[in-house]
């Protein structure tokens, strides 16, 4: 049964972020149940996945060995039981009141000021943003709509060959557009061409320059001289697959017969940072931007439907009609378009000449972004999380090393390193199955915890699926996750990697379909039904390995309001703790706090109406470990989008995306005028501590 979206989301956020997929069915029908709920013999799943481990025992001899099975009878260590000592320094700020003020509200002692905002000039000779008169070509020079994921590169400072942390690139997603937000008078049944044009370049990313003002906390943009490296990636776009799936057949379409080549990239949401210093963008709901999908080929609709395009409607709700623009987003004529999109996207910032490559290694599905680590050995692991209700964590492990040096080779390898390896699906394994009913309380042995391991879907050159050629595996990641046996989760949005002991932190932001009729029940990994505020989950690979085959996880927290018996925050008292739901993006800072951005606020106040997004800090070692503080709020309507600490810690850079964002609104009758008092503009913040005193402390 269809259902509304819950009190926290606005209806115009799940039209025009994911074609409104809150109100249809969750694409995800495979029925997977972890193994901590199931009583099966090894054969059962030497029966689910024979052609996979006979696949990697003729690839690579032994090495099926190297996935062992997760113990079912014992409980597995707890990643909370290996925790390292207190963090380096306490965080100490008085926390921000939840609001629903239109400002970005900071504790005291701290400054703001608003960095950019839509439709600032980006390239040079860009015309200064003019509201009444959007054209198509002055948004492709300017700074684009709805910003998520952000980060900083350094600048080597040419005075101070010393300091790299005075200049920097800024690299920014654009993730969507909010259409009756930007245009007065707008029909979304009969857009403009010149609407949709303007629209469509608004998408993509923007990398503009930055430096810091003085010696302070702050930082400015450079508006001076050739600006080499400010840039802008549109719709329009050219970039290249590469990986095992480029030159597929599933990649070729009547543009590009290779299926090498594809124009722009949609729906970034989060990203990462490698340590070869280029950025990495995730493809995330990119489906509502095609139409055509009941005419699409028979054969193509099992994959359409797993992905959530729609195959039974011509122009199905949340339509953006962009293929009134540009016929490949009609599926009818180009079927294959549609798995063009989903990936992973690398971008050099420092050349603002390169080709962005889109990596088909790292699979296609909804990713919120990609997260990167280096394993002792010098492999490169990304982890990767598919953002949808009941799918899945992945992770890639490269198949080569990383090198350290600067030579051309050194760069030109590892350039290299996310086309060849081995792609996972997590598995999670319980230690209390039994006692879980949905209403959230802790069970027996005082902690959601347990086991899990990595599943190989696709190895190299080989395909670890029964059934499915490697690209398939690849350009159909889910499908193939489906098989392997994968866990669904509660929407698994962004992972952080703890700066000091590689524990793995993901957030999975809410569910309100868990529970319900046909629908998966929650388990311990999922702990709650009709998920509403979302949860965040602690993983230790084994051995401290990120290569490893198996690990440990907890959720350490269970978000919601701290009266809500349902929530948990590692057994710190919740009288002083903040309220906070939807957890969405993560970073850590130099201390070893977790910062958490947050999407979709289900806590409501006295009135019924749901607080203002934010910023959240909280420890995950020593005495105050779970102690969530607000440090930030957002305007209202807007999402608290993602956040960059700088190394130094005397900065935080934030994404204020969607302001205004609330049912009935529109340009002319606007819920929110930040950042300038007169329409609402998403926009990159720029946060300091007065006195020149370090973030957080």
């Amino acid at each position: 049964m269809a259902r509304t979206p819950g009190p926290s989301r606005s209806l115009a956020t799940c039209r025009h972020r994911c074609g409104l997929a809150c109100a249809r069915t969750a694409p995800n029908r495979s029925g997977n149940t972890p193994f901590g709920d199931l009583v099966r013999a090894e054969v059962s799943r030497r029966g689910l996945l024979g052609g996979a481990l006979g696949a990697l025992v003729i690839g690579a001899g032994a090495a099926c060995t190297a996935v062992p099975s997760a113990p079912r009878d014992s409980a597995p260590a707890t990643p909370t039981a290996a925790s390292p000592g207190p963090s380096l320094a306490p965080l100490a700020f008085e926390p921000v009141p939840p609001n629903r003020d239109d400002a970005v509200r900071v504790p005291d002692g701290y400054r703001q000021r608003v960095l950019i905002r839509w439709g600032d000039p980006v390239l040079p000779g860009a015309p200064e943003f003019d509201h009444e008169r959007q054209t198509a070509a002055a948004q492709r020079q300017q700074f684009g709509y709805n910003n998520d994921y952000l980060t900083v590169v350094p600048l080597p400072d040419p005075e101070r060959a010393d300091d790299h942390g005075r200049r920097g690139l800024l690299v920014v997603n654009h993730e969507y557009t909010n259409e009756e937000l930007i245009f007065r008078r707008y029909d979304d049944k009969a857009p403009t061409a010149a609407q949709i044009g303007v629209a469509m370049a608004a998408h993509g990313m923007s990398v503009v320059e930055l430096e810091r003002v003085g010696d302070t906390g702050e930082w400015r943009l450079v508006r001076s001289g050739a600006l080499p490296y400010n840039r802008r990636i549109t719709v329009e776009t050219p970039l290249e697959f590469t990986g095992p799936a480029a030159g597929s057949a599933l990649l070729r379409t009547a543009a590009d017969p290779d299926g090498r080549r594809v124009l722009g990239t949609l729906s970034n949401c989060s990203g990462g940072v490698t340590p070869w210093g280029t950025v990495l963008s995730g493809e995330e709901n990119f489906d509502h931007y095609f139409v055509g999908g009941d005419e699409a080929p028979a054969a193509a609709k099992p994959a359409l439907d797993r992905y959530g395009f729609h195959t039974k409607r011509r122009h199905p709700p949340g339509s953006r009609h962009w293929d009134t623009a540009d016929e490949r987003f009609d599926l009818a004529q180009h079927p294959n378009e549609a798995n063009r999109f989903g990936w992973i996207v690398e971008l050099d910032p420092y050349d603002s000449e390169s080709v962005p490559r889109k990596r088909t290694a790292l699979g296609r599905f909804k990713h919120e972004g990609a997260t990167i680590v280096v394993a002792g050995d010098g492999r490169v692991v990304a982890y990767l999380g598919d953002d949808e209700r009941f799918e899945y964590l992945y992770k890639f492990v490269s198949e080569e090393r990383l090198q350290t040096g600067d030579s051309a080779d050194d760069r030109r390898h590892n350039r290299g390193l996310l086309d060849r390896g081995t792609l996972y699906a997590a598995e999670f394994g319980f230690t209390s199955a039994g006692e879980i009913d949905g209403a959230g309380a802790l069970p027996d042995d005082g902690a959601f915890n347990g086991s899990g391991r990595w599943l190989p879907l696709a190895q190299g050159e080989l395909s670890m699926i029964d059934g499915m050629a490697l690209d398939e595996v690849l350009v159909h990641t889910r499908l193939a996750a489906d098989r392997a046996g994968a866990t669904p989760l509660d929407r698994p949005e962004d992972v952080a990697i703890h700066p000091r002991d590689h524990r793995v932190y993901v957030s999975l932001s809410n569910n309100d379909y868990r529970g319900a009729v046909g629908r998966p029940a929650a388990d311990e990994a999922n702990p709650r039904h009709d998920n509403k505020h979302g949860h965040v989950l602690e993983l230790i690979e084994t051995g401290g390995d990120p290569a490893a085959d198996t690990f440990a996880w907890s959720l350490p927290i269970v978000c919601g309001d701290p009266d809500d018996p349902a929530t948990y925050f590692a057994g710190f008292d919740k009288t002083s703790v903040s309220p906070i739901s939807c957890p969405d993006n993560l970073t850590f800072d130099a201390d070893g706090n977790l910062w958490i951005s947050t999407d979709g606020n289900a806590v409501t106040g006295p009135g019924g109406d749901p607080y203002n997004d934010g910023l959240f800090a909280v420890p995950v070692d020593g005495p105050e470990r779970g102690r969530v503080r607000q440090f930030l709020s957002v305007p209202i309507g807007a999402e608290q989008a993602s956040a960059y600490l700088t190394p130094d810690q005397r900065t935080a850079l934030v994404s204020v995306q969607h302001p205004g964002e609330v049912g009935g609104a529109t340009a002319d009758r606007p819920a929110s005028t930040w950042p300038d008092g007169d329409l609402a503009r998403p926009a990159v913040v720029v946060v300091w501590r007065a006195g020149d005193g370090l973030l957080g402390r």
